[in-house]
Parts: structure tokens; sequence; C-alpha cells
């Protein structure tokens, strides 16, 4: 390592500690860190670390790049506040090459200081672990063999297992209570239920059978086992391991091996432990919330775990889903707060647009609507409760919408019948507007309430969806809106596109995929809201070869990482979010598959004209 040895400390003030993983630092930890820390210097083209080499620091950049290889694969690069290798720090050894791309400035953290620092600190080793993923996760062409190093796409057999106890269901508590003693466990899975399958007794359980009065030596543990056991297999990966567990509420899953048989439990500490990405603990915080003060706090995390997710290279596919699952339970929970119980249980709340697919990764304009029952009488004040609700939503960081889609527009609440014809109207009697809305409305996930209400709207317009009408074919029209925009994206990636000329990622290619999917999807009477599973659907049924799916679908992450990419460096500069990117600032390897993902939206739009007669609307 060729660094400078003995420079001048920094200044007790110069490190930035508002940069992850610094930023969750207390007083007494920064001073830590600037009592440890050195600057180092690196000339262009140095090794500063190399493959096989012990690690003694953790450097952090002040000034310059650095790229992460293996081979002659570009793996990762760091630029300003990036740190690097902490991964190679806790195993001894690195794994691949950091070479100076632009002549580097950089602090240097002993190891150590930054083991004190993880000792101390479990926020912090969590990030710095987290921060230290692959990069380049998301370009899946490219970096199959170095998926395992993001952690969410380990397999679930990877995780610790705890094994699994399987008692009858006539088995009495206190026999079960002794079975937890002995083998250290809080569950046991209970067979011979009447109704079949597996059941779980947790301690959670025991807390009621205890309250039931009678005597524990007497009761069944089959009479309060829990139904049904959620699984997942072991060749599955974690991060999906962790969406069932979120989306469930439960604390534990069984893990099934190839057969189909128990393997052993996964608990959430373990899976939540081996992670170390915070998901957990924001969901503890919503459930936890006894006001919408506490629901603030949450909210506020989600945006810092997307970042912490994106720097640990975390699929934008599985980021996504996190984000639906949170922010659900988030809207869920304000709900439940502002309105009264009878409103809640008589209506639907429902949330459309990227929220709605599972595809917003950070915060976007509301996008929601009520549904009641048919013949419900709702409260008398349900005009100011849905507006504290947008107005609540809009604290958390969701801002209002510009077009009024959204809770506080009446236009937006309604019963079944009333919203369903509305519905219909939008798709048989189609304006601009309406098409607008129908399109956002496909979209419609149900958070809270009864989601049969929204089910029924649903079934009700999908029945009434023609195979490539005009209908259809007019709706599905707005793939074009953006294609001749002064300055083609080809353009601009070209460097001809004038001083500054982003690209529109929506615009340019987000867009064209999600809404030609989903008139394709509207067309085949599709109920399905993500575009992943429009298209795995529309594969099923023929509409697409499976490559064209593909293609489509890691086009759509691609250009949903390059977004949040950016959307994160707006955030950090305290800029809005645009969804724009500067075709200069991305690294050749971006601006090739820019190009090949913009190619294939392209030739979607041509096959799209052609399968619903765009030509002729």
């Amino acid at each position: 390592m060729a660094g400078l040895e003995q420079r001048p400390r920094p200044m007790p003030n110069a490190f930035n500690f508002a940069a992850s993983p610094f930023d969750c630092l207390t007083p007494d930890e920064q001073a830590l860190v600037r009592d440890g820390v050195d600057i180092a210097y690196f000339p262009e083209g140095a090794v500063v670390l190399d493959a096989g080499s012990a690690p003694t620091h953790l450097f952090v950049i002040i000034k310059g790049h650095v790229v992460q290889t293996e081979g002659d694969e570009v793996l990762a690069s760091y630029g300003p506040d990036d740190s690097f290798d902490g991964r190679a720090l806790v195993a001894g050894r690195t794994g691949s090459r950091f070479t100076v791309a632009e002549e580097l400035i950089a602090y240097q953290l002993a190891r150590e200081t930054v083991g004190e620092l993880i000792a101390r600190n479990t926020a912090f080793g969590a990030l710095l672990f987290s921060d230290l993923g692959h990069k380049l996760g998301t370009l899946a062409q490219r970096a199959d063999r170095h998926e395992l190093q993001s952690l969410t796409l380990a397999r679930v057999d990877q995780a610790y297992l705890r094994a699994a106890h399987v008692v009858d269901a006539a088995t009495d508590i206190v026999s079960a209570v002794r079975l937890f003693h002995a083998e250290r466990t809080t569950c046991v899975l209970v067979s011979g239920l009447p109704q079949g399958g597996l059941g779980i007794f947790t301690g959670t359980t025991l807390q009621r059978a205890i309250l039931d009065g009678r005597p524990l030596e007497r009761l069944a543990v089959g009479e309060f086992a829990s139904q049904p056991v959620f699984t997942v297999r072991a060749d599955d990966q974690l991060g999906d391991a962790l969406v069932v567990l979120l989306r469930a509420r439960v604390h534990r899953l069984a893990v099934l091996d190839a057969q189909g048989q128990v393997l052993g439990i996964l608990e959430a500490l373990d899976l939540f432990s081996f992670l170390a990405n915070h998901s957990h603990l924001i969901t503890v915080q919503i459930e936890q919330a006894a006001d919408l003060q506490a629901l603030e706090q949450a909210a506020a995390q989600i945006t810092r775990l997307v970042a912490a997710l994106h720097r640990g290279g975390t699929r934008v596919a599985l980021m996504a889903r996190l984000v639906q699952q949170l922010n659900a339970r988030l809207f869920e929970r304000a709900w439940q707060m502002l309105a009264p119980p009878d409103l809640v249980a008589q209506s639907c709340l429902f949330v459309m647009g990227s929220e709605g697919r599972g595809e917003q990764l950070l915060k976007t304009d509301q996008d929601n609507g009520l549904l009641l029952r048919d013949g419900y009488a709702p409260p008398q004040d349900l005009d100011a409760i849905c507006a504290r609700f947008s107005a609540q939503l809009q604290r958390f960081g969701y801002p209002e919408c510009p077009g009024g889609i959204m809770l506080s527009n009446p236009q937006w609440r309604g019963t079944v019948a009333s919203f369903g014809r509305q519905v219909r109207e939008w798709l048989i009697l189609p304006g601009p507007e309406g098409l607008m809305h129908l399109a956002i409305f496909l979209d419609a996930h149900a958070v809270a309430g009864d989601a049969a209400l929204l089910a029924t709207v649903r079934r009700d317009l999908m029945a009434l969806a023609l195979d490539s009408d005009a209908q259809v074919a007019r709706f599905a029209s707005a793939v074009d809106a953006f294609a001749h925009e002064p300055g083609s994206w080809w353009e601009r990636l070209l460097g001809r596109g004038g001083e500054g000329a982003p690209v529109h990622l929506k615009k340019a290619g987000i867009f064209p995929i999600v809404h030609g999917v989903r008139s394709l999807a509207l067309s085949q009477r599709i109920a399905a809201t993500g575009t992943a599973e429009r298209i795995a659907a529309l594969v099923d049924k023929g509409v697409l070869d499976g490559a064209q799916g593909q293609e489509l679908l890691q086009g759509l992450h691609f250009l949903m990482g390059l977004r949040l990419q950016a959307g994160l460096a707006e955030i950090d500069l305290g800029r809005p979010v645009t969804g724009h990117v500067d075709p200069a600032r991305l690294s050749s390897l971006e601006r090739d598959l820019l190009k090949d993902t913009l190619a294939v939206v392209r030739r979607f739009r041509e096959l799209l004209r052609q399968r619903l007669r765009l030509d002729a609307v």
C-alpha cells in the first residue's frame, strides 16, 4: 500500500459525519474517529488494495475515485464520502483489487478503531457491512457470479436455521414447555390437527393458554396451535423470505427441503441479524407507534433503508417489494389512527401508481383512493378525516398529487357501485383524462380495510375489457406520449443533445415499459397489478415470448436502479428528486447498458404498434 503514512491530522470538524455509516455515531464515537483518523494520498493508477492482501484500514474518500475489479471485470466504483473495504476488514482478506481512477485523497481509519466502533454501535456495524456489497448487483447480465456477495441474494439455508421440533396435537402444554426448556427453543410444530397440515405453538401462544385459566397439564397444544405455518424453501433467497415475514407479520418461517419436508426454523431475529439492513427495526417501530409523531419517525427511516440496501447491491425488485410492504403498513396504521373503526371496517383504502405496482423506491406523489361499502353511511366528517390523512402523508414525505389523485379529493372516494360506474366509463367512453385515470386505477392495491371491495370493482372492469379493440388501442397509445420530444435520448447519450441535457428516465423508458405491459394485460383481462407479474402472465399466455419478457423486466429494473441512484445523489445534495440522469455522469458501462435498454423500449413500442394496431388510433 503506497499511501502517505505521515500526514497532518484533519481539522476536528472536517470529517463528514453526515455520510453513512458514520451518521449513526454518538458524539463520543465521533470523537473516537477524529482521534484515530489520518489522511492518505494515492496517485492515479495506484493500487490501494490488491486481491489477497490483508487490509489494515477502512478508507473514506475525500476526493477522487476508486474502481473495484476482479480480473478484467469492473464490479463497482467509489467516489467522495464512499468507504471501502469494510467487508475485507472484517474477513481479514481482500477479494478484489481497488485501483485509483482519479487522484485520491482519503481518510484512513485503523482496523482497531473500526473494530471498537462496531463493538460499541451495532447500527454502525450493520450499515458498514451493508455498504460494502457490490454496487452493480442490479446489473444481472454482468454480475451473476457475484450475486452471493449481496446478502439478500444468499440462500435461506445459508442463514442460521434452528432445529424443528414436532409434537402431536394431543401433547399437553406442560410437556411442550418442558421441550422448550430442554431444547432452548420458543416454538414447536404441531401435527395431527383435525383440519390437517402443521400448526405452530409458540411462547406467545403459551400466554393465551395461561390466561385460559384451566390447568396447563390438561390442555392440549392442538387446541391453541396457530395455522397456517408460513414456509419458504431452503434454496429460496433470503430477501424473498424477508418479504414473506413482513407480509404475513410473523416471527418465524418453516424451511422446507426439496422434498417438502421441514428442514428447520428460520427465526426473524436470525434473518435480520444476517441481513443487517434495518427493515425489521422500521417494521417494529411502525407496529409499536402510539401516535402519528412516532409514525413520522418510522417513515423518515424508509429512505435511509433504501439507500443502505442500494449501497449493499440489493436487487431493485426486492427493494421495491420491501418498500411496498413497509409503506402499506405505514399507511394502514396512519388510517387506523385517523379514521373511526367502523369506517376502517366498511371501506377499502387503496394506493395506485408505482406504489400500487410495488415499484416505488423513493417517495413520490400521493396516489390513493377510498372505496365505501354499498349501503354504508360514512361519518359526517368524512371530508375532514380524508383531508387529515392526505396532510399526514405529506408530513411523512409523500407530496400532494398535483392532479389531486388522493383521498382528500372527493372524486377519488365513493361506494363500490358509484366508483365502479366511473371506472367503467373511463374504459367505455374514454377521454384523455379518463384514460389517465384508468391507467392509474389499474395499478390499485389495497392497504387497509376490506380488500374485497377493491376486488369487486376490478373484477367488473376486467369483464368489460376487450381484446385489441379500439378502446384498448387508444389506452395503449400513450406509450408514444414522450417519444418525439426535442433532443432524442440517443442524441443526448452521444453528447449531441446540448449542454446539460439530461435523460428523463421515466419518460424515456420506465413509462413506455410499464404502460405497454399494462395495456397488454388489460387486453388479456390479467388482474395482476405489478409489472413483473403482468409480464409473467403475458409470457404464460404466449402474448410475449420468454426472451421478450425477460429483457423488458431487466430493462425496467435497470432504469429503476439508475433513477434511484440519481435520486439519492440529488437528496444528498439537498435538491428535489427529478427523475433525470446526466449521461455525462454515467460510467461507460452504465451508458452502454442505458443505450441497450432504450433500444429494448423502442422495439417494444414497435411490437405494441403492431399487436394493438396503434397506427389506426
